[in-house]
């Protein structure tokens, strides 16, 4: 009875633990102190300004050059003159319109892709931070299931203790009790436990803005209700940032492919120079023009090319997945759902009004322990599939959430 006695007091200290914490977080409230404060989602985001500047670059003009060459005339010729000789040329490329639009189209296509990147990172982000959300609710309604059984138990172990002092029924009937009881407890202690780990994982989630002792609002029973099959595959077409990704990546693919294409044809630059020498002095204008006869960018262009076919590819079998990911989504929800339905409606109150009868009946003498043991097992297993079914249920409407994850929110 130590050991037992041990284990109620750490019990009811983790619930007082968790009965003091403050200060309680919706879902949504979450979901805002993670969009603003986790790091990750900074990171993700300083890749798009990136991006961005990678714009700015592709739309800067070439810079021009400026030669400078000083030296040294000795005359080899009677008559001539020796002295100071200097040159100066001043280069200007030119950015050809067909190869500037061609860069720029391919740096915005990439600002697009990192884009589209990083809203399938925040839907990714907030997909685990729901689970995480709804994994806490769960562990705590499994630890208030447990402390109910927990007490049950004991309640029924003190009628045995005393039915036992009277003679009323045998000694070993107080010790089946008592290892019931001890079990009772042994599991409303870890399911405390499961209870603190859920909280830890859920905090790595939000970030350190979400203070220690934090609460959560809500329940397993709020969960929302999902669109008809087709609404749902029009926003997964219209908004899943994953085919935006997978679509941008084609684009990109396309413009580098421009790009390269366009490298072929010949670079010009304007250049004027000037020299001087002990005789004369010469202003020069000119054009500069490389001649692409060796490498005609072969090689740059079918890999452009290449990489075009890929993205194509992985464009249709993303849309494949993602609609097939959807409808098993869906399916596993209906299915959650109807367990959910069931299991409220009839299993779990037939399994306790079997558990009130089966205690009424041992009261009266009329049943045995081992039948209120029984059904006390029975309506156990019942809430905990209940639980179970409930988590499931919410678990697949996070992932339909992700898949779909509509711009600005995902709430209707």
């Amino acid at each position: 009875m130590m050991q037992f006695k041990k284990i109620l007091i750490l019990t009811c200290g983790l619930s007082a633990t968790l009965a003091f914490a403050q200060p309680e977080y919706d879902l949504s409230q979450l979901e805002t102190l993670a969009m603003e404060s986790s790091r990750s989602i900074m990171a993700a985001r300083d890749q798009v300004t990136a991006a961005r500047y990678a714009v700015d670059s592709a739309s800067a003009f070439p810079n021009p050059e400026l030669e400078y060459l000083g030296g040294t005339a000795r005359a080899r010729s009677p008559g001539g003159n020796t002295g100071d000789a200097r040159s100066v040329s001043l280069t200007q490329p030119l950015d050809m319109p067909w190869k500037r639009a061609a860069r720029i189209d391919t740096a915005l296509a990439s600002l697009e892709v990192t884009t589209a990147g990083n809203r399938a990172f925040e839907a990714d982000l907030l997909a685990r931070l729901r689970s995480r959300y709804f994994e806490l609710l769960r562990r705590q309604a499994e630890l208030l299931n447990a402390r109910e059984d927990a007490k049950l138990m004991e309640d029924v172990r003190s009628r045995i203790a005393k039915r036992v002092e009277v003679g009323e029924a045998p000694r070993f009937e107080l010790i089946k009790a008592d290892a019931e009881a001890l079990n009772a407890l042994k599991t409303s202690q870890a399911a405390a436990f499961r209870v603190q780990q859920a909280r830890s994982l859920l905090r790595q989630m939000v970030g350190a803005a979400l203070p220690e002792d934090f609460a959560v609002s809500g329940s397993l029973r709020n969960v929302p209700a999902l669109l008809p099959l087709e609404g749902l595959q029009k926003q997964l077409t219209d908004s899943s940032p994953d085919l935006a990704r997978a679509r941008a990546e084609m684009v990109r693919a396309q413009r580098q492919l421009d790009l390269e294409r366009g490298q072929r044809w010949p670079n010009l630059a304007l250049k004027a120079s000037y020299d001087e020498d002990p005789d004369m002095r010469t202003s020069k204008f000119g054009v500069v023009v490389s001649i692409p006869i060796w490498d005609r960018r072969s090689g740059p262009v079918g890999e452009a090319a290449a990489q075009l076919s890929r993205a194509r590819n992985e464009l249709e079998a993303q849309q494949f997945a993602l609609a097939q990911t959807l409808e098993v989504a869906v399916q596993q929800y209906e299915i959650a759902q109807t367990q959910v339905t069931a299991l409220e409606s009839g299993i779990v109150r037939q399994a306790e009004a079997a558990l009130k009868v089966a205690e009424a009946a041992y009261r009266f003498g009329e049943r045995g322990f081992i039948e209120v043991l029984d059904a006390q097992r029975v309506f156990r297993a019942a809430r905990a599939e209940l639980i179970a079914a409930r988590f499931e249920l919410a678990a697949a409407w996070v992932e339909i959430e992700r898949l779909r994850a509509l711009p600005g929110g995902s709430k209707e």
